[in-house]
């Protein structure tokens, strides 16, 4: 008598336990994490994931920017399909941002060992090293360098905020893989990923089938003015870095709601020197991330902001530079991918709908190697980067069981 294999589950008590147990890594109060690229608490998460992927008999390979992938042998050789995201967080993260995804992937991996099913194609999830792009610009790192978008030595070489380099923080934690890197074979790729925001929840909606991310535009200016007594100087007198970096803000909020549609625009960081209450500010330091989902836009978005930063240093008398630390155009995601998560979602009983995602992901830059999908789940709240970020188990459950059968799917084409 033939039997039939049983169909592959999830098991999510299993993926809520890892969840669970990578969030303790770098914890912070109010259930947060802290786990910036390449930090001990990053070396502590890579070791705990990593001897997931051996207790799941994956081979594992590190290559030289750091990118770990654990790869399960399929029937014939070849190109795998892939998932996966990423295990760095901001500093005050949370438990799910690109580790679902990470994890999700694992217990996929899981659950066809548990039926005893090998695909036909080889299957690999993979976590890339500094998504975030918190601690060395720009985000998305690991994968940018994976496809060759950027020079392997030009990643090693970048100086982060504590004036340390990638490559030196990398062979210092032991990730400093002997594989290569740059245009690597992938048959196709699927991510799955928090939605960050609140469009699925505000609309009762449980998937998310993502047709592409938006372009992003980061800068980064420094204003030199004149420091002197806040007391004793009069207002046409002084040369006030600060008021120039407030106006060029105030001038990118202006510009959002001009020209309407999607354009976004945020100061998410500023230092003033000095930094007295009562000195004028010599210099200021800030960066303005930009992004939409039209190209042309964001790149008029961008000359604008450019040019008002100029006028607006020259009528104060003083001096502003800037340079971009990061550079991407908007991504569109293979169709047949989007079509199939809308189809799975629907066969499993959950309500789906296509959307851009506004925030970056590590499947951006697979766009560019291979045919590229994402799955969103809702966010609570709308909330990421952000200890409270939550997302609900069975939401999770939905997301991993499109994801188990889209993989299944790929890698028996």
């Amino acid at each position: 008598m033939n039997r039939q294999r049983p169909a592959p589950r999830i098991n999510l008590a299993r993926l809520l336990a890892r969840i669970a147990e990578l969030g303790q890594v770098g914890a912070i109060a109010g259930g947060g994490v802290c786990r910036l690229a390449l930090t001990d608490e990053d070396r502590q998460g890579r070791d705990l994931v990593t001897g997931w992927m051996r207790e799941l008999g994956l081979d594992i390979t590190v290559d030289a920017i750091g990118n770990v992938t654990g790869l399960r042998r399929g029937q014939e050789d070849g190109p795998p399909v892939m998932t996966g995201s990423h295990i760095d967080t901001v500093r005050t993260g949370g438990r799910y941002d690109g580790n679902l995804g990470v994890l999700a992937g694992l217990e996929v991996m899981a659950a066809l060992n548990d039926a005893g099913i090998q695909t036909r194609r080889p299957l690999a999830v993979t976590f890339f090293t500094n998504e975030e792009g918190s601690r060395f610009a720009p985000d998305m790192m690991g994968s940018l360098v994976y496809q060759g978008g950027m020079a392997l030595q030009q990643a090693l070489d970048t100086v982060g905020i504590d004036g340390t380099t990638v490559g030196d923080n990398l062979r210092r934690i032991g990730y400093d893989g002997p594989a290569p890197v740059g245009s690597n074979q992938v048959h196709a790729f699927v991510e799955l990923h928090i939605e960050q925001g609140p469009l699925l929840e505000h609309e009762h909606t449980a998937i998310g089938a993502v047709t592409g991310v938006q372009g992003i535009h980061w800068l980064e200016f420094t204003v030199e003015g004149t420091s002197n007594h806040a007391g004793t100087t009069p207002m046409a007198l002084r040369h006030d870095a600060g008021l120039v970096a407030a106006r060029i803000a105030c001038f990118a909020r202006d510009l959002t709601r001009r020209m309407g549609g999607g354009q976004l625009a945020t100061v998410g960081h500023l230092q003033l020197h000095p930094s007295l209450i009562n000195v004028i500010p010599n210099r200021a330091t800030f960066t303005l991330d930009l992004r939409n989902t039209d190209g042309q836009a964001l790149r008029q978005a961008v000359a604008e902001c450019l040019a008002q930063a100029d006028a607006l240093a020259a009528g104060e008398g003083v001096q502003i530079t800037h340079r971009i630390l990061a550079d991407f155009e908007p991504v569109a995601f293979d169709e047949r991918i989007i079509s199939r998560v809308e189809t799975l979602a629907r066969a499993h009983g959950h309500s789906v709908r296509r959307m851009p995602s506004g925030a970056g992901h590590d499947a951006q830059m697979l766009a560019r190697l291979c045919p590229t999908g994402m799955i969103f789940v809702p966010s609570v709240g709308g909330l990421s980067h952000n200890v409270a970020e939550f997302t609900q188990d069975g939401d999770i459950g939905a997301g991993a069981a499109i994801l188990l059968d889209l993989l299944l799917e790929l890698a028996q084409s």
